[in-house]
């Protein structure tokens, strides 16, 4: 079930660095260090997690005023994180759950999602900012199989990474088959399609989220739209850079 993997995503932020502690000095630390997108810090970076999952929850309990009271939220600074992220959290996913069962979609930014997408594009976020932070921190996560949520999410967003480059959406099917962190293989689209994409699940999921170019990738394209689609990839709308210099200029979500 979504929420359950949310769940489970959210959980391993807190494996990363004791953020309900800022005040330790080890702590501090390593909240004050520099990850990959540009003038973020790790301790930023969980604001930015905690700040989205206030927004979701405003979005949950007051529909029609979202877009007012969700712009108007503070980002949680590191020093604020342990008394308004667990509780925000735990509303999200509550909420989460009893929207999904009634059928309710949610506003949100863009445009509005039911309850399962705004679960999967939450746990997308979650795994990419985890990402980032575990990078700086020097850490090397394992995989999960909720994996397989982030790589949905980055099929089905083919078309609106060509649309958020000026391009027209491609026509023509795409088959992905991916290597999953179980050995198995996730597979979407026609398996007759002349253009393809093949390689590591997790290599893909770097890429659809922007942490990794396709170039750096074991992914591989077969027929002109995958190839076209890999370089451009991108599951969310974002404007934020890389500070690394091979990745500037691509969105962060």
């Amino acid at each position: 079930m979504i929420i359950d993997d949310l769940r489970a995503e959210m959980d391993s932020i807190d494996t990363l660095v004791d953020w309900a502690s800022p005040a330790d000095p080890e702590t501090a630390a390593k909240l004050a260090l520099p990850t990959v997108a540009k003038g973020w810090t790790v301790g930023d970076t969980l604001g930015h997690l905690a700040w989205t999952d206030l927004a979701g929850v405003v979005a949950l309990s007051d529909a029609e005023d979202f877009a007012a009271k969700a712009r108007a939220l503070a980002v949680p600074t590191v020093e604020q994180l342990p008394d308004v992220w667990p509780a925000a959290r735990a509303q999200l996913l509550a909420g989460l759950a009893e929207a999904q069962a009634a059928g309710k979609r949610l506003p949100w930014f863009s445009l509005p999602m039911g309850a399962a997408s705004f679960a999967t594009a939450r746990l997308m976020e979650y795994w990419a900012h985890g990402s980032d932070a575990a990078l700086a921190l020097g850490i090397t996560r394992a995989p999960a199989a909720r994996l397989r949520n982030v790589c949905h999410i980055g099929v089905l967003t083919m078309g609106f990474s060509f649309v958020q480059h000026g391009l027209d959406a491609p026509t023509e099917p795409v088959r992905v088959e991916l290597a999953a962190p179980d050995g198995s293989t996730w597979e979407w689209g026609d398996a007759g399609a002349a253009n393809r994409v093949t390689g590591p699940a997790l290599d893909f999921a770097f890429v659809v989220t922007q942490r990794r170019l396709a170039a750096d990738s074991a992914l591989v394209a077969q027929g002109p739209v995958a190839a076209a689609w890999l370089p451009i990839a991108q599951c969310f709308a974002g404007n934020g850079q890389y500070t690394d210099p091979d990745r500037a200029g691509l969105p962060m979500s």
